[in-house]
């Protein structure tokens, strides 16, 4: 089975706002001399979207936004110590596979 396409354009559009830097959640957030010198800084979230992306039976995503939201308040917290993330990070969402 492949990954439905709503998906797959859900983590392109993510990926690309990410990486170009126009990420509207990340405003004021210089994050972009991540990329080649901290990977794990954007490897934990991408795993933290994809492991709170939700979606139905039909492969239409529930939870778009919230993913982003969980995602972004990593990369601000990693950038600027000063924020912090709530809710917590549950386990499962911080999980690497």
């Amino acid at each position: 089975m492949k990954v439905p396409h709503s998906i797959s354009g859900a983590v392109r559009t993510f990926s690309y706002f990410l990486s170009s830097g126009t990420h509207n959640m990340l405003e004021g957030v210089e994050y972009l001399d991540l990329y080649g010198k901290e990977p794990s800084a954007i490897e934990m979230t991408y795993a933290i979207f994809l492991n709170v992306l939700e979606y139905d039976e039909s492969g239409k995503i529930t939870n778009l936004k919230h993913a982003e939201k969980r995602a972004t308040d990593y990369l601000r917290s990693y950038c600027q110590s000063d924020f912090e993330v709530n809710p917590e990070f549950e386990d499962w969402e911080t999980q690497l596979y």
